[in-house]
């Protein structure tokens, strides 16, 4: 039976661009489908954005669009299917199970809201954590 490209069923994911990240465009495209695929948003066999309608969401090059997917596809996360899109093929190594990323969320907006009362803002909040990161990525434990 061929599919009628009317009866294709959106992809759950939707693609949004930082510029004022410094992060390339087609690298925030494959840190957002890492993302949504560690935090359950994708699972395997979800069909990724068609590059045409990313390109018109966006508003760029769809050599930008097809570079992320090979870079997907070298990660072994996505697979493209001629003609049919690109496909959820598999999941990064460090998928924590949805229990205890609620936890886990639930403990960080707690911690959050500390850091609010205490007098910190976002920018604090975000260089403090990202300070107690690279200590843990550096040393192997924070201090």
């Amino acid at each position: 039976m061929e599919v009628d490209k009317g009866d294709e069923l959106p992809s759950p994911i939707e693609f949004r661009l930082d510029p004022a990240s410094g992060v390339p465009t087609y690298l925030q495209l494959v840190q957002q489908v890492e993302q949504a695929l560690r935090i359950g948003y994708l699972k395997q066999g979800d069909q990724l954005p068609r590059v045409k309608d990313v390109v018109a969401g966006l508003a760029i090059n769809p050599n930008t669009v097809l570079k992320a997917y090979r870079e997907l596809e070298h990660r072994g996360l996505a697979v493209g299917k001629r003609g049919q899109g690109t496909f959820v093929a598999g999941l990064p190594a460090s998928v924590v199970p949805l229990r205890e990323q609620l936890a886990l969320h639930k403990g960080l907006v707690e911690w959050m809201r500390a850091a609010r009362a205490a007098g910190l803002d976002e920018g604090a909040m975000a260089a403090l954590f990202e300070n107690a990161l690279h200590e843990l990525r550096n040393t192997g434990d924070v201090a």
